[in-house]
């Protein structure tokens, strides 16, 4: 017999069988008991059976039909293998397919045979299945080989990605592509420009939002790099900045809690800065989070909650971090002239700003029309193309 049943020293390999064909149960069960070195311990004609013998046998191997009642091959095999860890599950079945083949193996069934191998192949498999190798019969192989050649090459495109994904942030990281340009923030009632907005913008493939980028960086791990180096790029130009006029940075919550970006800050100028707080990940400590806000505040830093009333967070971060300023996003104020609802947000936040001390900032004013609804309802500052683009910071 061959060297996998040579297995002197433990004893017979003790082998479940289920199946819910009598006559293959049968001839299961005749071939096991005929050869010494194996040990049958039990036979399921079911899923349930199949679980509840292995728990108590603990069998070495169980060989499993792929189609049974109870819930199949695939449920049975999890569940012979979380009853007994120690067992492996060689499923044997009519079945060819590719589909029906990997279904079992992601099971945990460490051979695959279909019905009409040879009794002589298939005590052969169930010694590899024993010292935990596999078996699997010609007819399968190519479809299993055919799979893992594809999972290999989705796993290689997937790297190729990922290396692809960390070469163009670092290389933005190094300001390549990276640029910015400023758009003013008026005071609507004067309209005259009391501040401008930083925006960074990216010229690298594949083109597409800042958002995105940003966004990007952060899933790859580098997104306050990314941010640290859109601040620096911003803070060059701070000299030239009327000094009436206030300079406004967008920064995830990472990078509000990186001492990084408070030296740069504070280094710069920090009584005419505002920080515009973004939303590139959830606030996991908001504690931590105004900690760091309480330190630029000392610093002489001003705080802005940003695309207020576009989604929860924004609203959450109003409450729990009492900014000096709040951004109404484009999204309230597009169309605010012809629809009620977003007239009626509106309106509840600016009075809450002003029941609070703080400023209303409406984004994305696009027509004559809704800067009038806006100063009606007590918006007093806003940006947007009806007023301004943004734009190299000498065109702004």
């Amino acid at each position: 017999m061959d060297h996998e049943l040579d297995r002197a020293d433990r004893g017979p390999i003790a082998v479940l069988i289920a199946d819910d064909e009598p006559e293959v149960r049968a001839a299961l069960a005749a071939l096991i008991q005929a050869e010494p070195r194996l040990r049958l311990v039990g036979a399921a004609v079911d899923a349930e059976e199949a679980i509840e013998l292995a728990g108590r046998s603990r069998p070495d191997v169980a060989v499993v039909d792929v189609r049974m009642p109870g819930g199949g091959g695939a449920r049975a095999t999890r569940g012979i293998l979380r009853a007994s860890p120690g067992t492996r599950v060689l499923a044997l079945s009519a079945y060819e397919d590719r589909a029906t083949v990997l279904e079992m193996l992601r099971a945990g069934a460490v051979g695959y045979l279909v019905k009409g191998t040879s009794p002589d192949e298939i005590v052969r498999a169930i010694g590899r299945a024993a010292v935990g190798q596999t078996s699997l019969s010609a007819a399968v192989m190519p479809g299993v080989v055919q799979e893992l050649s594809e999972q290999l090459r989705r796993e290689e495109l997937a790297l190729e990605e990922r290396r692809a994904r960390r070469e163009r942030v670092r290389r933005a990281i190094a300001g390549e592509g990276l640029s910015l340009v400023f758009q003013p923030i008026f005071d609507l009632r004067e309209r005259r420009p009391v501040g401008v907005e930083a925006l960074a913008r990216f010229s690298l493939e594949p083109l597409r939002s800042p958002a995105a980028w940003f966004s990007e960086a952060a899933e790859e791990g580098m997104g306050v790099e990314l941010e640290l180096t859109a601040i620096r790029l911003a803070l060059a130009h701070l000299d030239r900045i009327p000094t009436e006029m206030y300079l406004s940075l967008n920064l995830s919550h990472a990078t509000l809690r990186s001492e990084r970006a408070v030296e740069l800050l504070s280094a710069a100028g920090a009584p005419r800065l505002v920080v515009e707080i973004t939303e590139h990940e959830p606030v996991d400590d908001y504690d931590r989070l105004a900690d760091a806000l309480a330190g630029l505040r000392r610093l002489g830093v001003r705080i802005a909650i940003d695309d207020a009333g576009a989604g929860f967070a924004s609203l959450r971060h109003i409450l729990r971090l009492d900014p000096d300023l709040i951004k109404l996003d484009i999204s309230l104020t597009r169309d605010i002239d012809t629809d009620r609802r977003r007239r009626a947000l509106a309106s509840a936040l600016a009075s809450f700003a002003e029941e609070m001390g703080m400023a209303i900032v409406a984004e994305g004013i696009e027509t004559e029309a809704e800067l009038e609804v806006l100063l009606r309802l007590g918006v007093g500052f806003g940006q947007g193309f009806f007023l301004a683009k943004p734009a190299p910071l000498g065109q702004a």
